[in-house]
């Protein structure tokens, strides 16, 4: 699966940040955010569930994503919340269902 998406999965160097340079506490931290992309991403893209439980969970992921530095997924969760929450359908549901599945796929070695 090739993305042609300019932003990138993961930002090494801003979890670097994010974890003082900790290579333990970036490992931990992947692990989680893949549990989350895991639990978080069937009810996002589950339309009978209510759009604002919807909309809660694609904000979750986004800040999930956001801290450690996987910004495909934050951007494409923020958007798919951002519709939600105007009443409108989700939108990029497949887009962001392939950008975790990519994210998830880089992390593999580290998970």
């Amino acid at each position: 699966m090739q993305s042609m998406d300019p932003v990138a999965l993961i930002d090494r160097a801003h979890l670097a940040r994010q974890t003082f340079g900790d290579t333990e506490l970036a490992h931990e931290l992947l692990g989680l955010f893949a549990e989350q992309c895991r639990s978080l991403l069937p009810g996002i893209v589950d339309t009978a569930r209510p759009i604002t439980e919807r909309a809660d969970l694609a904000h979750t992921l986004k800040g999930s994503a956001l801290g450690i530095g996987a910004g495909r997924v934050a951007h494409l969760s923020g958007a798919i919340e951002d519709r939600l929450r105007a009443g409108e359908a989700a939108g990029p549901t497949d887009a962001l269902s392939d950008a975790v599945a990519e994210t998830l796929a880089v992390l593999a070695p580290a998970t």
